[in-house]
């Protein structure tokens, strides 16, 4: 049964968490502060995580960063915060987080959204070893390995979130195919498109950045005017 590691400093909040995903059979740790949920996932990483943002000794937004860019590590992650703004759900999901629910929540949302994060993060697994039989993709002087996710650029090696990661492997799997923003949105987070979102925009605007730094020469994604994105 997956593991679910509970990251939240209110007791009561806590508490109820604990019963909505217990109750459904899943193996439950809690973490009360920013501070003992690093030490936990420094001794095991859960299947998914279940993060408040306004956390004592360490804030949500910084264990988002540990868990994608320190332990590069793609568990799921679905934050639990009172903060609404637009700008506030595309910080976290460009930041690395897989989902975002508004408090005050509904108990079967709670539940509804960790099962879809779970199953999700089984399909992109099996994904994974069903393209281990691919040793690489390449275009120009990038090159991917599907299996070890690493990425070089003429022979340096390039650091992407999963995100990043999962955005390009769609577009090298189908270079000459232009995918629109919300089809990217979808493919990769699994969710509705949000209309005015930037997420999309962000994350290749991240990857450009990254190639570019090992390759000034070259262009590897193009922007088709009015549509979306493409291999150039």
């Amino acid at each position: 049964m997956s593991r679910i590691l509970i990251i939240e400093d209110e007791e009561d909040i806590n508490r109820l968490l604990y019963k909505i995903v217990k109750k459904e059979g899943y193996e439950v740790t809690q973490a009360y502060s920013g501070t003992e949920a690093r030490l936990l996932l420094n001794q095991e990483m859960p299947d998914l995580i279940l993060l408040d943002l306004m956390l004592p000794g360490m804030k949500g937004e910084e264990l988002t960063t540990y868990v994608r860019q320190e332990k590069k590590c793609s568990v799921p992650i679905i934050i639990l915060s009172a903060k609404t703004a637009l700008e506030n759900k595309v910080e976290l999901l460009t930041m690395g987080a897989d989902d975002y629910i508004t408090k005050p929540f509904e108990p079967q949302e709670v539940l509804v959204r960790v099962m879809a994060a779970l199953r999700r993060a089984g399909m992109r697994e099996a994904a994974t070893q069903k393209e281990s039989e691919l040793q690489e993709y390449t275009y120009k002087n990038l090159v991917l390995n599907p299996v070890s996710r690493k990425i070089t650029v003429k022979g340096q090696e390039i650091t992407l979130t999963p995100h990043e990661y999962e955005i390009l492997l769609i577009l090298l799997k189908q270079p000459e195919k232009v995918f629109s923003r919300d089809a990217l949105y979808e493919l990769v987070w699994n969710s509705g498109y949000l209309g005015e979102d930037n997420t999309v925009n962000v994350h290749v605007s991240n990857i450009r950045k990254k190639i570019a730094a090992a390759d000034k020469e070259e262009e590897y994604i193009k922007t088709v005017w009015g549509i979306g994105f493409k291999m150039a």
